[in-house]
């Protein structure tokens, strides 16, 4: 038996042609695999961003809620380990920067071998004493490591992704007579900056003479022209088209070997990218919309069953979990909060009514299909607010701990690892806001039916309630941190009607 997982960054859905028709992105490759395969029409993340999205995909569960931006814990039972117990070899190529670095730990080093393509964004990869110049002017974001990167490759072959491609092709090569193993192929692009050779933007020309920008900032549109915006949205499609490109060349290449027709072959994003939508680009500050959250899957199962069959039932990427440890027989172990995918296909029966998802500390948010619901935090201190871990490491640092915020504990409920309980301080409602915004302390509920870009906010109070005891039900299914409920302003009672609710939040 072989499965194949791979895992495209950053991928808005609205870019696709199997999902947006209207849109003029070339995308012939996925468009081609939405076609021939299962592809899935309500699919979310569940937390966000990068690491916290595959903590989700490995573990089963929901991360978000208990912490932020970490490693692989050390009592997490993975993906990974299960299928490793049940005899299956597993391999990952990847040029994802961030699995190397701080925050970071013990993703790679899950599987029996791994391979890293250096070179992109920030990765320490190229070394030059005096680093490189910063392009000038320019909007957004510029690197100067990654100009470094860029001198490393010239030619498409040697960007990091089609490398990283070009690997899996090569791993297959000298595998090819193998059976019984799980493979994860993960492109960063069309992660920011967005990068690729010239023929690809030859695809998307503009006019655009002004600064360099092809790495938005993480702040809502200020000086940015509309000229700049639709430049970034032609750079990002560009680099899109070009991992469609080697997307193409790595399936074509497991059809070339028959390998195609017995595998199961996932293909999903962490989450989307925001290019100018409600006035935000890039991600992790704004309201988590369906730009960002609402992410593609496509699934093909052995001998190409269910071909063309679209899915429109809820699903997450905690499914994945389960989905691959039932196709290689493995039991799934009592701490997956995910259901596999597999039973639901034949008739699109759904796997659950409601999906939450988010960034940890901010919003939590929660959809039926039909609506979706942002709860901002009720307090202007974000308090009471604790991350849980046993990994004292985020983003790039480690934790900054004062005297008195935190303390040590078998405090959640699926482990008795000890672990770190620490209270998270930030300025307001939402870490890395932009100061002067009102929107972190806005409670928005829209119907994604009838306003499926999420332009017209709905005020209507009984609706609310619903979402709020469709919320408070998950966030009690999912076991999250009591606190997270007093932060939120949501009463625990399982039995609470929603009368009682309508007092308590009036």
């Amino acid at each position: 038996m072989k499965a194949f997982l791979i895992l495209i960054d950053s991928l808005n859905r609205h870019f696709l042609p199997c999902y947006n028709p209207d849109t003029k992105v070339t995308a012939e490759h996925l468009t081609r695999f939405s076609q021939e395969n299962i592809t899935f029409d309500s699919h979310y993340v569940a937390s966000a961003p990068c690491m916290p999205a595959r903590r989700d995909i490995f573990t089963g569960r929901i991360n978000f809620l208990e912490r932020n931006w970490g490693g692989m814990e050390p009592f997490d039972v993975t993906l990974i380990s299960k299928l490793r117990e049940h005899g299956i070899f597993t391999h990952i190529t990847t040029d994802h920067p961030h699995y190397f670095e701080i925050g970071g730990e013990n993703y790679c080093q899950m599987f029996h071998t791994w391979n890293f393509e250096r070179g992109q964004e920030g990765d320490v990869w190229v070394s030059r004493v005096k680093g490189s110049d910063i392009p000038q002017p320019h909007y957004g974001k510029v690197n100067r490591q990654n100009q470094l990167n860029r001198l490393a490759y010239t030619k498409e072959e040697e960007y990091p992704t089609p490398r990283t491609f070009r690997s899996a092709c090569n791993w297959i090569d000298s595998n090819r007579d193998a059976d019984d193993y799980f493979m994860m192929v993960e492109a960063f692009d069309p992660h920011e900056p967005f990068d690729c050779t010239e023929n690809y933007r030859e695809l998307y020309p503009d006019a655009y003479d002004g600064p360099y920008f092809d790495w938005p900032s993480y702040q809502a549109l200020n000086e940015e022209t509309p000229e700049a915006m639709e430049h970034l949205r032609n750079e990002y499609s560009a680099t899109l088209t070009m991992m469609d490109h080697w997307f193409g060349t790595f399936i074509q290449k497991l059809k070339d070997t028959g390998i195609y027709e017995e595998s199961l072959i996932v293909v999903t994003s962490d989450h989307g990218h925001m290019l100018g939508e409600h006035g935000f680009a890039a991600k992790n500050f704004m309201p988590a919309y369906q730009e960002l959250v609402h992410i593609p899957l496509f699934v093909h199962l052995p001998g190409s069953a269910y071909a063309g069959k679209r899915i429109s039932s809820l699903t997450q990427n905690i499914d994945l979990m389960p989905t691959f440890l039932e196709y290689f027989k493995t039991e799934t172990p009592k701490t997956v909060q995910g259901k596999s995918l597999l039973p639901m296909i034949p008739h699109d029966t759904p796997v659950r009514d409601k999906a939450v998802y988010g960034w940890f500390g901010k919003a939590v948010n929660v959809t039926d299909g039909t609506h979706t619901y942002f709860r901002a935090p009720v307090s202007e201190d974000n308090q009471p607010c604790f991350l849980y871990g046993a990994m004292p490491t985020t983003f790039l640092k480690y934790w900054d701990i004062k005297p008195g915020d935190y303390e040590m504990g078998t405090f959640l409920p699926y482990t008795d690892y000890p672990v770190y309980k620490v209270r998270y301080r930030v300025e307001g409602h939402y870490p890395e806001c932009p100061e002067g915004l009102d929107y972190v302390r806005e409670n928005l509920l829209f119907d994604i039916q009838s306003d499926p870009c999420q332009n017209r906010p709905i005020k209507d109070k009984a609706l609310e309630l619903e979402m709020i005891e469709k919320l408070r039900a998950a966030l009690l299914e999912y076991q999250a941190p009591q606190e997270q409920l007093i932060r939120l302003g949501i009463k625990e009672n399982r039995g609470e009607t929603v009368e009682e609710t309508k007092r308590y939040h009036d």
